[in-house]
């Protein structure tokens, strides 16, 4: 597994559930110790919400996205710590799975990181509650369609977008609940397989975001970023970050655009990454890089036997 064509994977929201997290700090004393750092940085607790719920206050954005973060530096760090000179070509987070990125890449610290996505949870959450709206899932029907479907069913007013381009056939649409609305019932008519909507009352990625994104904007200036040792590929450009500028810049835009995971797997694959290995909570990514591309090997390392692949 040389390490030249490896890009380590950073979970998003999405992929939480109780008890993440647990075995790993119950196997590994890193691990452990990097739940205790979070909890002194963040002043919760982190530990209990993860390992034992109740699941509605882990899945509120607030805590899921600190959680998802805390779980994915403790496998991090876990491989870091069995495989120290292993260093991988490339790092990848998808949507808030970016900061986690940016934390093994050296571009932020854990505890400057910790608390930015801390604040990204609370300004997402703001701003569901000021514009409510909502997500789909669109299973089955390409992008450029979907595109077209979304400009279609927006309105000056009400605005529904792609979220995330996940895969080839699953893709997230955004937005204002009345477009999506008009949105999903196109999309059905469209031959969609199966149209699926998620149990969330903000609109991620989407122009619903809007009017928090000079507090986020301020958020990701004020964070002391420095130039990542390791390139980032970013959910907005699918391109590699290599300054903190880059790094800021897509950060930043990545509150209202869409998440181009697809073409940043594509690319990965043109540079000769063949490996990918999804670091934290479950295999959703893992799942997404096998429908992308075959033949690409996929690890995912969330609990203490999963490191028994790498070694």
């Amino acid at each position: 597994m040389p390490a030249k064509n490896t890009a380590f994977l950073f979970p998003g929201q999405g992929s939480q559930f109780v008890g993440m997290g647990h075995a790993l700090a119950q196997g590994f004393s890193v691990a452990r110790d990097t739940y205790a750092e979070a909890e002194n940085i963040l002043d919760m607790p982190i530990s209990k919400l993860s390992w034992f719920g109740p699941e509605d206050e882990l899945n509120d954005t607030v805590n899921t996205q600190p959680a998802l973060m805390v779980h994915s530096v403790a496998a991090w760090r876990v491989l870091r710590d069995l495989q120290p000179d292993f260093i991988p070509a490339y790092v990848a987070g998808h949507s808030m799975g970016e900061l986690s990125a940016m934390v093994a890449a050296g571009a932020l610290s854990f505890s400057a990181a910790l608390r930015l996505v801390r604040q990204r949870g609370e300004l997402m959450k703001e701003a569901g509650e000021h514009s409510p709206g909502g997500m789909a899932a669109v299973l089955g029907l390409d992008i450029a369609l979907l595109d077209v479907i979304c400009s279609q069913a927006s309105t000056p007013t009400e605005v529904v977008q792609v979220a995330n381009d996940n895969c080839p056939g699953q893709v997230v649409l955004s937005g204002a609940e009345s477009a999506l609305e008009r949105a999903i019932s196109a999309a059905s008519e469209a031959g969609a397989k199966r149209v699926v909507k998620l149990a969330v009352s903000i609109a991620a990625h989407s122009p619903l975001m809007t009017q928090v994104q000079l507090k986020f904007n301020a958020a990701v200036g004020a964070a002391p970023i420095e130039t990542p040792h390791i390139p980032i590929i970013g959910n907005v450009s699918a391109a590699p970050l290599i300054s903190p500028e880059q790094v800021r810049a897509d950060l930043q835009a990545q509150l209202t655009a869409r998440v181009r995971w697809t073409e940043s797997i594509q690319y990965l694959r043109v540079q000769g990454v063949d490996t990918f290995i999804e670091l934290g909570s479950g295999d959703v990514l893992s799942g997404l890089v096998k429908r992308i591309d075959r033949k690409a090997t996929r690890i995912a390392l969330g609990v203490p036997e999963d490191f028994e692949k790498i070694e």
